[in-house]
């Protein structure tokens, strides 16, 4: 049992939201708040206000040592796609998929 935090509807694309999240899986919550600090990727911002949004619901609901914190999980999945077309030569068009994400972090006691 872990504390939760889940972002719905991100507008970014699964594949690049794992790029990520890979960085951050299995390390302290601070490590993990420091190296997105650094991380130049736009959903890095998004990141970090999930992990500090559990890291605010284990201090609210779980009076849990929030120094023992672990990122034990972080699922992106894939969310809505919103289609759209794009106006080409000779007179076609070419489909426009704009993805969307589901992020979900686990945080856990080591």
């Amino acid at each position: 049992m872990g504390i939760t935090a889940r972002a719905r509807y991100v507008r970014v694309s699964p594949r690049k939201a794992r790029l990520v999240t890979e960085l951050v899986k299995g390390k302290k919550v601070e490590e993990a708040l420091s190296i997105l600090a650094f991380t130049r990727k736009a959903f890095a911002k998004t990141l970090t206000k999930l992990i500090n949004s559990a890291l605010a619901n284990a201090r609210q609901n779980s009076q849990l040592d929030v120094d023992t914190l672990v990122v034990k999980r972080i699922a992106v999945d894939g969310g809505p796609v919103a289609k759209r077309f794009i106006p080409r030569a000779l007179g076609r068009a070419t489909k426009v998929r704009k993805r969307t994400s589901h992020i979900t972090v686990v945080l856990d006691q080591r």
